[in-house]
């Protein structure tokens, strides 16, 4: 979401070009079976997908590729916080990351923000070997133990960042009550320098019309699979509807929920 400021101040200040592109993340089904394929060759989506679960199962890659809007890459790091991700040969993980990333001629992909597990410094020297190796610069995630003033770099040396938003961990944060109007002033000051924000993991469809994101991604569409529920678009938004009494066949609410936030996912591009 492009947003053109005003000034510093209240929500009212944005002035908001309506293009918010919303990636469509998770371990995703699609990969296993081919009651997808129609839905995405016709609907050209944005997805999101992590190297971890993607490193041993990328054939439908090549496949899809030509048909999604836009592609972004995870590194997988997340999928490490708090799982021994202290002993991985993160040179190693770094250069396999890499080989796939010039191998399907990726241009989004996200660095190793692996700061939490091992230090800063660590992964500066693994997007230095990104950047290397790819001859592109990877999404930098900022997260507080960075502290503001590496906000400021990254915007100032970048076009394009992200913010961890997921809720979990160090993001926890951006499920606070004063979580919206840090936000929106860390979007402001990267909007200034010609910078483009990334909302990772941040599912809070209810506040997306109020944080000026240029991108998110959201695994919540799955949710519906695992607990079955089905969500519905209602025109301007996702509703989660409980069928009482109703067993789900799983494939059927999958392929369902799957549609109502592509619907979703396109109303958001032409209006948030």
């Amino acid at each position: 979401m492009k947003v053109y400021l005003a000034g510093m101040g209240s929500r009212a200040h944005f002035l908001v070009n309506k293009n918010m592109k919303v990636y469509l993340a998770g371990n995703a089904p699609w990969r296993y079976d081919g009651i997808y394929d129609d839905l995405i060759m016709d609907n050209c989506p944005y997805i999101l997908e992590s190297y971890f679960y993607l490193r041993n199962s990328s054939k439908w890659i090549s496949k899809f590729m030509p048909y999604f809007k836009g592609f972004l890459l995870d590194s997988g790091a997340f999928s490490f916080f708090g799982k021994g991700g202290e002993n991985m040969d993160w040179n190693k993980y770094t250069l396999e990351y890499c080989k796939f990333i010039n191998k399907h001629n990726i241009e989004n992909f996200v660095e190793l923000d692996i700061d939490s597990i091992t230090s800063l410094e660590k992964v500066e020297n693994l997007r230095k070997i990104i950047q290397d190796k790819t001859g592109k610069n990877p999404i930098q995630v900022w997260r507080p133990s960075r502290k503001i003033d590496y906000w400021y770099k990254m915007i100032e040396e970048n076009d394009y960042v992200a913010i961890s938003a997921s809720g979990q961990y160090d993001s926890g944060w951006t499920r606070g009550d004063k979580s919206s109007s840090v936000l929106r002033k860390l979007i402001s000051e990267a909007k200034n320098k010609n910078c483009k924000v990334h909302g990772l993991g941040f599912t809070k469809v209810s506040e997306l019309s109020d944080i000026p994101f240029y991108s998110v991604d959201s695994t919540a569409w799955l949710y519906g699979n695992r607990g079955g529920y089905i969500y519905i678009f209602n025109g301007k938004s996702i509703d989660k509807i409980n069928p009482k009494n109703k067993r789900l066949n799983g494939k059927e609410a999958a392929v369902h929920n799957f549609n109502e936030w592509l619907k979703f996912q396109k109303y958001a591009e032409k209006n948030l």
